[in-house]
């Protein structure tokens, strides 16, 4: 995620971008009981997908 929206500060982007959309249910962990799990990955939910799906294409 960090490359694809050009950032670089991993700290920065838990704290403004992954936590929020965490909180407000876009997106949720795949293993939420084990964060630091070595296979963690991040999964929009409906919601999120939604908004993804929203988004125009860059054709």
């Amino acid at each position: 995620m960090l490359a694809v929206m050009n950032l670089k500060d991993r700290e920065n982007f838990i704290a403004n971008y992954l936590n929020p959309a965490m909180k407000e249910g876009f997106v949720v962990m795949l293993y939420p009981n084990n964060p630091k799990h070595p296979r963690q990955r991040y999964l929009l939910t409906v919601k999120g997908l939604a908004v993804y799906n929203s988004l125009p294409s860059d054709s």
